[in-house]
């Protein structure tokens, strides 16, 4: 039974770092089933919606997000190799559930693992590259607890890889955007799996289909995990991508998967319709600031990060900024210095700022070249 659930739109305050967002009393009005669900903004990493979002809850399998994530960073940081084959265990065979029937001392290409477990959610994969890792489970689910500590989940205990049921494996819908906002944010490769709808393995002998069938039927669809018990009931992280901005959905304990993808579905329809991606940029190139005593006359000012600013829709045309810059600097001029910055409003709101830089180092001009360079400016004037 459908339950009416009031979202509260969360104020889009943004700063230079992750945003800090506090309820306001925007209404969204959404009906939906589930027991509890956030909607997050990618790149800002704000949250537009929650509702219960900290609630402890099993995730089932969407709890391969953090498996996902730990073998992405081996895989980006060198540590592990698409490439590479892993050996199957009997334990890793043995795992039940959800699998593609691996077989103990079977060998398949890590790259063929991480299809498995984004794809068909694949137990025996997961627990399989977990081993690969970290030498056991045990092992690879205490960096998982690291982790999620270092994301600031404090909503989670992680007691396996795989999500399978286990009495205090918790975590919540405001954590599992957190980690899915990690994923897709620095290891945007992941959608090479998460958006596979057919596939098959061991040379098309065993097909493939996504468990996400958001995949297919919603429009900009990316990923990104499906999870069931039947204690956990149906959960999921949804994620797509609209105009440049893409929006992570968590809906945790929905009562049937119908429900769970509606669920998932409304909070990215109303992400879509509520917000937008503006980038901001100064009203003019920035000109290049003269330098005293310094080896180069001049120093190119740049600005620290491109910015791109979330809003609500219709504020687009009321994004301004304004740029204070020093008239000046004195060498010796640092790689990176400060030499202004660029301050964004919507409206008269401050919504951020933007350090500018100098993009080169300029060094100061020895006793000599000073001279040196008087001489050389008297001798133009003669």
């Amino acid at each position: 039974m459908k339950k009416h659930v009031s979202l509260l739109l969360a104020a889009l305050v943004l700063s230079a770092g992750l945003p800090s967002a506090q309820a306001a009393p925007a209404q969204a009005g959404l009906n939906l089933s589930c027991a509890s669900c956030a909607l997050m903004e990618k790149e800002t990493g704000t949250f537009l919606l929650e509702e219960n979002s900290h609630e402890k809850l099993e995730p089932a399998s969407v709890t391969k997000i953090m498996t996902l994530l730990l073998v992405m960073e081996a895989v980006d940081s060198g540590q592990l190799s698409k490439d590479d084959l892993v050996t199957v265990s009997a334990y890793a065979a043995g795992m039940g559930g959800s699998q593609v029937y691996l077989e103990e001392g079977e060998q398949m290409p890590v790259s063929e693992m991480i299809k498995c477990v984004t794809v068909v959610s694949g137990n025996d994969c997961a627990v399989a590259l977990a081993e690969h890792l970290a030498g056991s489970e045990t092992a690879f689910v205490a960096r998982m607890n690291q982790r999620a500590q270092e994301l600031g989940m404090t909503d989670t205990t992680f007691l396996n890889c795989t999500g399978l049921p286990a009495q205090g494996h918790v975590t919540s819908a405001h954590d599992i955007a957190l980690m899915s906002r990690e994923l897709i944010l620095n290891h945007p490769s992941i959608r090479e799996y998460t958006t596979i709808w057919m596939d098959s393995i061991r040379n098309g002998e065993f097909g493939l289909t996504n468990t996400n069938r958001l995949v297919r039927f919603y429009q900009g669809a990316t990923g990104l995990k499906t999870g069931y018990t039947s204690s956990a009931h149906y959960c999921m992280s949804a994620t797509a991508e609209r105009d440049g901005m893409e929006l992570i959905s968590v809906v945790m304990k929905s009562p049937t998967s119908n429900q769970r993808f509606e669920d998932a579905k409304a909070l990215l329809d109303y992400g879509f319709a509520s917000c937008a991606m503006v980038p901001v940029y100064p009203d003019a190139p920035l000109a290049p600031v003269d330098v005293l005593l310094g080896t180069a006359a001049q120093v190119q000012p740049q600005p620290e990060r491109d910015c791109r600013l979330l809003v609500r829709k219709g504020e687009e045309t009321q994004v301004n900024t304004r740029l204070s810059m020093a008239q000046d600097v004195e060498a010796p001029v640092e790689q990176g210095q400060i030499l202004g910055q660029l301050e964004v409003y919507v409206g008269d709101e401050l919504r951020d700022t933007i350090p500018i830089l100098a993009s080169q180092p300029v060094d100061r001009l020895s006793i000599p070249g000073i001279f040196s360079r008087m001489l050389s400016r008297l001798l133009m004037a003669g």
